[in-house]
């Protein structure tokens, strides 16, 4: 258990029976009344984004994830298919675990799943993937140095604004954090 106070981002608690990973917090102490912490905390079950007040006093249940590195293989139904990097057991989760990370997911992409009493409960995706360009507007001769961007659709379905320059079937490296084009691959 830990205080209000020692909340960071990237940790993760259990709230009324949920489990919920920090995205910011404010700590606020408004004249003579009692401080708070300002919380604001994803569902990692339902993926929701929710805000919620402690007082500086509440204590809060830390939980240990257990990681393990796996590598993706394919999609069947529902169903993605991972393997451990060490014991090569496979499992497979679902969307809903999953949530936005099936956008970048491609065969032999090495990620960490979290794990938490023996159950997955979310993935770590690598901070940028190299995804192909499928479709996309023919590139413009001498447009090396515009601004100017266009969308593109990638191999796993995901629309990114890429520049005007890069055409079909190009590899190019993608933010996983951001959803954004970085760099030609």
């Amino acid at each position: 258990m830990i205080s209000a106070t020692q909340l960071r981002p990237g940790m993760i608690i259990k709230h009324n029976g949920d489990l919920f990973s920090i995205f910011s917090t404010f700590h606020g102490t408004p004249g003579n009344k009692r401080g708070f912490v300002q919380a604001k905390m994803r569902n990692l079950r339902t993926g929701a984004m929710i805000e919620h007040k402690f007082a500086s006093e509440d204590r809060i249940e830390r939980v240990a994830l257990d990681e393990q590195e796996m590598e993706y293989l394919y999609q069947d139904g529902e169903y993605y298919y991972f393997m451990n990097t060490e014991t090569f057991e496979q499992i497979h989760l679902t969307q809903d675990v999953l949530g936005d990370a099936i956008q970048y997911l491609v065969p032999q992409l090495r990620v960490t799943v979290e794990f938490y009493e023996g159950k997955p409960i979310s993935v770590e995706l690598p901070p940028t993937v190299d995804l192909t360009v499928v479709e996309t507007e023919p590139g413009l001769r001498g447009a090396t140095v515009s601004n100017v961007t266009k969308p593109a659709r990638l191999e796993t379905g995901l629309v990114v604004q890429v520049p005007s320059f890069i055409n079909a079937g190009e590899k190019i490296r993608v933010n996983t954090a951001e959803g954004t084009y970085q760099e030609r691959a």
